[in-house]
C-alpha cells in the first residue's frame, strides 16, 4: 500500500528521521543500559529527556509538513476550500486509518512509559547530585555521608503535591540556564530562601512531640603539641525535658513549642546576624521584643527586612550537606585511626598544612603533601627518618579527608557554609543567645550554657574529671587563653582556623 502523497514533502520527511533515528537509538541506549554493570547518568539523560524531545519533534514535524502538503495542493488546483473527503468505503483509506490507529496508540503507550522513567529519573538521587557534576560536586559528596544519605534529594527539596513539584522544575530550569551559561556563583549562596517549610518535609518523619528527652554526647579531640594529646568531653544534651511526659516545655527543642511562635529579622541574607527577636504566647496573647543592644535596627531597616518564623531549619541548617572543619575531620580521622595519632606533631601538621586556600584539586593535594613533608625534613627530621612510612599514609588520609569536605572549584567548605548546630565554630546560638537580646523591660535572652547542655566530664586521657549526672562542672579550655572564653565567642578563635 501505497502512503498518500502529502507525505512526500522535506518537513514530514525530516519528522520521519528524526522518528525513526531517536527510537532506533533509545532502543540500543536502553539494551545498553540495561546490560551494563555500572550506571551512567548521561545515559539515562538521553534515554528519558534528549531523545524523546527530538522523538516529539520529529512527531511533530509529520503533521504539519502534511498541513502545508494540503495547503500547497488546494492552492495550486484553485480550490473552492471545501473540506477534505475521507471515503471508509475505499480500502486504501481504511488501511491509512489503520495503520495511524495502531502507530498512535504505541506511540502513546511508549510515551506514557517514557513519561513516567523520565520523571522517575529527573526525581533520582542520581540525576540532582551527578548530572552538573562540577556544581553539584560538594553536596553530592557531603550528602553520601551525611545521616540522611538514604533519603532522596527530592523528599527535602520537593516533597509530596504538584505545586511544588512545578516549582521546582521551573526552579531547574533556571539552574539548567545558569550552568549552560556559566552563570552560578560559586559558592552557591545559602540559606536557600524559597526552600519547602521543614513542616512540609522535615516533620513527616522527625515527629516534634516525640524528640528524645536528653542525649549523651561525648567528644575527643587533639591538640596540637608533640604529643598530639587528647582531650575529652562529655555532655548531657538537654534535647528535650528531664522527663518524657513533660513535652516541649524545656529543654532544646522548646523553640518549636506549640504554644509559643519566635518570629526574627535578620540583618544579613545568611542569616548570620540576628538583631530582633519577637516571642508570643499563644495561649497568653503576651508578647515580648528582643533587640541587640550593640547592634540595633532602626524602623527603616525593620521595614525592607522579612520577619521570619523560627523553625527546623534555623538551627539544622547543615541536616544532609554537613562541610566539617579541618580540626573536626582531621580530630575524627585521628579517632578512627586513619592515620597515626603517635606521629609527633601530627595534627599540628596537619593544621598548618590545611591553613591556606586552594584554588583546585591538584594544587591541594600537591600542597598538602609538600607542606608536610618539609615539615618535618625542616624542623623534625629525626622523626621523618625514623616516621617516613607512616608520615606518608598520615598524608594520604589528610588528602582524602580534605577531598570530601573542601571543593576548591565550588569555593566550597565549612568556612562558607557555617553550621548552626552548637556553638563553637559559628555564633549558631549565640545569634539570638548572646546575652545582648533584651526587651524594654531588661529581660534577657540568656547565654547560660546550661540551659542545652551540662558538662559531665572533662581531660586529657588518663586524667579526666567527673562529675554526677545531675551537677555539672565549670568548663576548662584545653590550652590556656586566660578566661577569655568566658566573655568572648568561641567562633571568634575557632572559625579563623579553617578559613
Amino acid at each position: 500500500m501505497k502512503s498518500p502523497r502529502t507525505l512526500y514533502n522535506w518537513l514530514s520527511l525530516t519528522g520521519f528521521v528524526l522518528v525513526a533515528n531517536s527510537l532506533i537509538l533509545i532502543l540500543i541506549l536502553f539494551i545498553f543500559s540495561v546490560f551494563s554493570a555500572e550506571s551512567n547518568t548521561y545515559l539515562g539523560l538521553y534515554i528519558y529527556i534528549i531523545l524523546p524531545a527530538f522523538l516529539v519533534l520529529g512527531l511533530i514535524l509529520i503533521p504539519v509538513g502534511i498541513l502545508f502538503s494540503i495547503r500547497k495542493k488546494k492552492k495550486e488546483t484553485l480550490s473552492t476550500g471545501a473540506w477534505p473527503v475521507f471515503d471508509l468505503n475505499l480500502k486504501r483509506t481504511r488501511a491509512t486509518i489503520v495503520k495511524i490507529s495502531i502507530i498512535t496508540l504505541l506511540l502513546i503507550v511508549a510515551s506514557a512509559m517514557g513519561s513516567y522513567q523520565a520523571y522517575r529519573y529527573s526525581e533520582s538521587v542520581e540525576f540532582c547530585g551527578t548530572l552538573c557534576h562540577k556544581v553539584m560536586e560538594p553536596e553530592y559528596t557531603t550528602y553520601q555521608h551525611s545521616a540522611h544519605a538514604r533519603v532522596t534529594c527530592v523528599e527535602c527539596h520537593v516533597g509530596e503535591g504538584a505545586d511544588w513539584f512545578v516549582k521546582s522544575k521551573l526552579s531547574g530550569l533556571y539552574q539548567v540556564y545558569s550552568v549552560i551559561f556559566d552563570k552560578y556563583p560559586r559558592p552557591i549562596a545559602t540559606p536557600i530562601h524559597n526552600l519547602r517549610p521543614a513542616r512540609e518535609t522535615c516533620e513527616r518523619c522527625h515527629w516534634p512531640e516525640k524528640f528524645y528527652s536528653r542525649k549523651l554526647r561525648s567528644q575527643r579531640s587533639y591538640l596540637t603539641d608533640s604529643l598530639n594529646t587528647e582531650w575529652n568531653a562529655s555532655l548531657l544534651m538537654k534535647i528535650g525535658p528531664e522527663f518524657s511526659p513533660l513535652g516541649l516545655s524545656e529543654g532544646i527543642h522548646w523553640h518549636i513549642n506549640k504554644n509559643f511562635r519566635i518570629e526574627y529579622i535578620a540583618s544579613t541574607s545568611d542569616r548570620e546576624s540576628i538583631p530582633w527577636v519577637k516571642l508570643t504566647n499563644l495561649k497568653t496573647g503576651e508578647v515580648k521584643i528582643f533587640t541587640d543592644e550593640e547592634n540595633p535596627l532602626d524602623q527603616k531597616a525593620m521595614d525592607t527586612l522579612e520577619v521570619r518564623g523560627m523553625d527546623c531549619m534555623d538551627c539544622h541548617n547543615r541536616p544532609s550537606h554537613l562541610y566539617k572543619s579541618a580540626p573536626d575531620y582531621i580530630d575524627n580521622a585521628m579517632i578512627n585511626g586513619l592515620f597515626p595519632k603517635d606521629i609527633p606533631f601530627i595534627k599540628k601538621a596537619a593544621m598548618e598544612a590545611l591553613k591556606v586556600p586552594f584554588t583546585d584539586k591538584d594544587t591541594a593535594l600537591a600542597s598538602i603533601r609538600a607542606y608536610v613533608t618539609n615539615f618535618y625534613k625542616d624542623e623534625h627530621p629525626g622523626v621523618y627518618s625514623k616516621e617516613e612510612k607512616r608520615i606518608d599514609k598520615s598524608i594520604s588520609a589528610i588528602q582524602s579527608e580534605y577531598l570530601q569536605n573542601a571543593f576548591p572549584y565550588m569555593r566550597a567548605d565549612a568556612s562558607r557554609y557555617l553550621n548552626h548546630i552548637g556553638h563553637l565554630e559559628s555564633d549558631g546560638c549565640f545569634r539570638c543567645h548572646s546575652g545582648r537580646h533584651t526587651t524594654e523591660g531588661g529581660e534577657t535572652i540568656s547565654k547560660n550554657c546550661d540551659l542545652c547542655h551540662t558538662l559531665i566530664s572533662q581531660g586529657p586521657s588518663g586524667n579526666i574529671t567527673t562529675t554526677s549526672i545531675d551537677k555539672t562542672m565549670e568548663y576548662i579550655h584545653p590550652v590556656e587563653i586566660k578566661g577569655v572564653w568566658k566573655t568572648a565567642f568561641c567562633s571568634e578563635c575557632h572559625r579563623v582556623l579553617y578559613e
